[in-house]
């Protein structure tokens, strides 16, 4: 349960938050037509994929001591299920059926679908109820609005590919959208699966205790996920397009939540849409789970030149995730708060950091003005200050802190044991560890009991003390990504790192992986003591799509390069791109391609061979924290093929 301490820290958040200003939840109401009668959407597999039903006890109207004041309130607004109207009998939203919206441009013909969700099974009841309410219409157009699984995933719930393939429907996207939507998660999309389980709290219960919200959604959807390439993509900064009627300015902001997003001006209806640019909180500079640190001056000025170019003449805003603001003086005070807040972070960081404050400091003495603090939309429920303002320090000059003492540090495993004997042992830092814990000085407890679960993992009073600590700072965190980390550890810490399987890509996400890409992960999957001495040179030949890639083993470390072959190389490789593709998904493997004579080596097999010999398979199931491993892994990770590839992280929500 929450401490005392907790519940006062509660109680001193309702007295200075701005709780008067109720203007969000008239927003999130306006337009409301139906909700539909179910609370669960079922995923095809026969699993649940999607269930509002589990956070209702969000709506008995009580304050949750173990939920900090400002969470509930998103957690709550969140909570919004059903079809709306955005612009009466021309724009509508389908919310609460996966993490971001789904939204409906009603053309001269069909619907235009900007962010199809996660998930087949999500979009396509989405698209079936908004059918059953406003009558049946084709969909002629699908936008994705940029790269992120959410916006794209759910395609095949709304468009045939056939239909796409025959130009009945067209698919559009912001220049780099396919490259962007499978590489920035592959190369470590094992690790960012794992740190999945922290930010997403994936094995959470959903309760007062646990997972109550993902700050710009409730969840992520668990289905099928899918994804078909585009037919257009938006190249230049500005392109305007008229679709089915509907006549509509793309703006391309790279480097923003996305590194290709765009967002979209209407100008006939003067509605904007913001795309995950303007969300109505503060979004990730640096993403837990993992991903490159993002730019937020850069972010800033994307939203500046769209206040300046559509923000003083819309008189809607809407975007894929959140609720609309209405009216031109709502619509601007939204994006000149997002504007400023991620200008202010970028540089009231970088003004400490030219005044000494590093990387292991900034996020202590780093604040919002209170102007800022004062506005909701000013709110960093899907980053958090503390973890934005470091990765600014990172984007700039890296994670170093100019200490020479932490240039070359120990690793936690084998400096632990030195302050544990230095603290007197384990009785006296779980006696002060109590200490601390009973006085509500949880980060203080934190310090000393994470040391010395790193020197005892096998300490499992140590790991359930840190535990308790881990759970009351989690409740007092606004930013649900932080909180479910601390709770997702502390359940670690008690119950062990959960066993089963991580779910695997589908054929979609394949076909698009290059085959450059999936080369690259296998020199990640290269171990490369085993290759010691190695060296030697393959061509890959795949005559369908008319590539060729060098690869050579030198120095322990596999290169390849593409639209090359070497002159005399020790084996070439040749099958189609199409069936390279059933071992990139592990629906099949070189040696049955062999058999069927869909593959041919040319050459000395030995050299596959050693190739084949030298790479890892990723455990999905790895250590975060010390201790909390089982002996015997229960992920059956050992019997897949090396070259499968490991399927690309979930990048929902950025």
């Amino acid at each position: 349960m929450p401490s005392q301490f907790t519940i006062d820290f509660q109680n001193a958040q309702r007295k200075t938050l701005p709780l008067d200003d109720q203007r969000d939840f008239e927003e999130a109401k306006r337009g409301f037509i139906a909700a539909p009668p179910y609370k669960q959407i079922m995923a095809e597999a026969g699993n649940v994929a999607w269930d509002m039903e589990s956070y209702e006890f969000l709506l008995q109207g009580k304050d949750f001591d173990s939920i900090h004041p400002s969470l509930q309130r998103q957690a709550i607004l969140n909570m919004a299920y059903g079809l709306y109207e955005v612009v009466p009998d021309k724009i509508y939203q389908v919310r609460g059926f996966d993490l971001a919206n789904i939204s409906f441009i009603k053309g001269d013909t069909g619907w235009i679908v900007f962010d199809p969700l996660t998930t087949k099974e999500t979009a396509k009841a989405a698209l079936e109820f908004i059918n059953e309410k406003l009558g049946t219409r084709p969909v002629v157009a699908v936008v994705y609005s940029h790269s992120h699984a959410d916006h794209f995933g759910g395609v095949r719930g709304v468009v045939d590919e056939a239909d796409v393939r025959s130009g009945k429907a067209q698919i559009l996207a912001p220049v780099g959208f396919m490259e962007h939507a499978v590489a920035e998660n592959v190369y470590a999309g094992n690790a960012m699966t794992r740190r999945m389980f922290f930010q997403y709290g994936v094995l959470l219960p959903r309760s007062p205790f646990g997972h109550v919200d993902q700050s710009i959604g409730k969840n992520t959807a668990a289905g099928n996920v899918g994804l078909i390439e585009p037919t257009r993509y938006i190249e230049d900064d500005f392109e305007e397009l008229t679709i089915d009627g509907v006549r509509m300015e793309f703006q391309n902001t790279p480097g923003t939540e996305a590194p290709a997003e765009m967002n979209t001006y209407f100008p006939d209806m003067k509605a904007f849409w913001a795309a995950e640019n303007i969300t109505g909180t503060i979004h990730n500079i640096y993403t837990l789970r993992g991903a490159l640190v993002r730019n937020p001056l850069a972010w800033s000025k994307h939203i500046n030149t769209a206040l300046y170019r559509y923000g003083q003449l819309a008189d809607v805003m809407f975007a894929s995730h959140s609720w609309p603001r209405w009216g031109n003086d709502r619509i601007q005070e939204v994006m000149r708060t997002q504007r400023d807040v991620y200008a202010h972070l970028n540089n009231e960081v970088l003004h400490q950091a030219n005044k000494g404050v590093t990387i292991n400091e900034i996020h202590t003495s780093y604040k919002l003005p209170k102007s800022l603090q004062d506005q909701w939309a000013a709110h960093s429920y899907h980053g958090s200050e503390e973890h934005n303002s470091r990765a600014v320090i990172n984007r700039y000059l890296g994670y170093w802190d100019a200490n020479p003492a932490t240039l070359i540090p120990l690793s936690p495993r084998d400096s632990a044991p030195l302050y544990v004997e230095m603290m007197g042992g384990a009785e006296k830092i779980m006696a002060k560890g109590k200490e601390l814990h009973d006085q509500g000085k949880y980060l203080e407890a934190m310090e000393i009991l994470n040391k010395l679960v790193y020197a005892e993992p096998g300490n499992q009073a140590a790991k359930d003390l840190l535990a308790d600590v881990y759970e009351q700072i989690g409740y007092q965190k606004e930013s649900p990504s932080v909180r479910n980390s601390f709770l997702a550890a502390a359940y670690e810490l008690r119950s062990g790192v959960p066993g089963g399987a991580s779910p695997k890509s589908g054929p979609d996400v394949i076909r698009g992986m290059s085959t450059g890409l999936w080369l690259d992960f296998l020199g990640i999957s290269l171990d490369s003591k085993k290759a010691e001495g190695m060296k030697f040179t393959i061509n890959l030949v795949t005559p369908d799509n008319g590539e060729n890639y060098v690869i050579e083993m030198s120095n322990s470390t596999l290169t390849n390069i593409k639209g090359h072959l070497a002159k005399n190389p020790d084996l070439t490789v040749t099958l189609n791109r199409s069936d390279l593709e059933q071992v990139m998904g592990g629906r099949s493997t070189f040696d049955e391609l062999l058999a069927s004579g869909k593959a041919n080596f040319d050459g000395d097999r030995k050299f596959f061979d050693d190739v084949r010999s030298t790479l890892s398979v990723f455990p999905p199931d790895f250590e975060l924290i010390p201790g909390t491993k089982p002996s015997e892994s229960s992920a059956p990770s050992a019997k897949k093929d090396p070259f499968e590839v490991d399927g690309p992280a979930d990048t929902s929500g950025g």
